[in-house]
This record gives structure tokens, sequence and C-alpha cells, in this order.
């Protein structure tokens, strides 16, 4: 009884929901963009292990680059860094500091900054390679100062193995799904793979979907 109590009170004293005049992507293209992220991180345990870089390019729904960013981040517990993520992004505390990598509130700031430059008061959807993983990192980034990677990004996230699966393309890589689309891949000398060579790479794998599609 009194938990039913206390949900009729929340429920009559909450605020109403903000009225949103959303127009959807196939009703109004011009109205949304794209973000491609990729991160590299200090493992693969979000809240556990840290990003210390991310990648993202931000297209038309065309896939139409306007802008990307690239920023290192100096995480706050570099000793937890594993073995198996150093030897694919070569982190290294001293050689991060050396090359300006930033701390978490200017992190969050640039990557504020960079949305509200290329965005504005348009709906911007996340598309990563394996976007469970980079949307964790970035909400476990935005949550270290009681902020959300919401304030960016729509509720859907897109997911390029899903669709290139759907296309008949059974590849769980980007250098396999390059190779079969005929794209250029990222670098996979660990000094050189960076998020931003992710986030494109992840771009022309997207464009080349929708020229598969065309083509039919």
């Amino acid at each position: 009884m009194l938990q039913s109590l206390a949900l009729l009170l929340t429920l009559v004293l909450a605020p109403p929901a903000p009225c949103q005049d959303l127009r959807w992507p196939h009703e109004a293209p011009d109205d949304w963009l794209l973000a491609f992220v990729d991160v590299e991180t200090t493992g693969l345990v979000p809240g556990y292990h840290e990003m210390i870089d991310i990648g993202i390019v931000m297209t038309d729904l065309d896939g139409e680059e306007l802008g990307e960013l690239f920023i290192r981040i100096q995480p706050e517990r570099p000793e937890r860094t594993d073995a198996g993520a150093r030897a694919v992004n070569a982190f290294d505390a001293a050689r991060w500091q050396e090359l300006g990598a930033l701390t978490t509130d200017q992190a969050i700031g640039r990557i504020t900054d960079f949305h509200a430059m290329h965005a504005g008061d348009r709906q911007v959807l996340m598309v990563a390679f394996n976007s469970q993983f980079d949307a964790a990192f970035l909400d476990h980034l935005f949550r270290k100062r009681d902020r959300s990677w919401r304030e960016l990004y729509h509720y859907f996230v897109l997911d390029l193995p899903s669709m290139a699966w759907s296309r008949g393309l059974r590849s769980l890589t980007g250098s396999s799904l390059a190779a079969t689309l005929g794209v250029a891949d990222e670098p996979h000398v660990a000094e050189l793979h960076t998020g931003i060579t992710g986030a494109r790479l992840n771009a022309r794998i997207y464009r080349a979907l929708l020229d598969e599609a065309t083509k039919e």
C-alpha cells in the first residue's frame, strides 16, 4: 500500500515531460547527423579501464564529412592498463603527457564543444563498429563528472557490423569488412592505431555500404 502511494505521488508531482517536435530521419534527413566514433582504452572493462583517446567524424546521413575531432585523454588510473590493450595502442602515460593528453574535464569540454559547433540543434546518431563498447566507455567518461553522454547523442545507436550483416556480409572486424568492400584499412602499427584512424575507417565502410545499396 505504501509503495503504491509513493508511486502515485511521484507521478503526480513529477514535472511534465517537455514536448518534442521530433521528425525522424526518413521524414527530415537534414535534421539529423551521424557521428562515427572510435575509442582506444586501457583495457576491455568499462568503469575499471579508461578511455585514452577518441576519434569522431561527423557527417550528414549520406556520409559527407562536416568535421572531425581527435583527442588523447590521460587516464586517472594508468596502472590498470592491460598488456593486450597496450600492444594495440602503445599507451604509455609519460608519452601521452608529451603528446598533450587532456584531463577528463578538458576532454569532456572538447567533445561537447565539437558537437555544439557542428550539430547545433540537429539530432546526432552515434555510429560505431562495436557500439556497445564505445558507448560504455564514453558513458563512464562523462559519468566521472556527473554528466551524461546522452547530452550529445540520440537514444538509438547504430552498429556497422549489423548493417553489413543485413546485406549478407558476415564480417566481425573492420579489416575484413574493409577488404570485402574495397576500402582502405586503418593502420595496425600500435603507435599509429588511434581512435581517429578507426573513426575514419568506420565512415569509409558506411559510405561503401551506401554505395553497394544504390547499385542494386
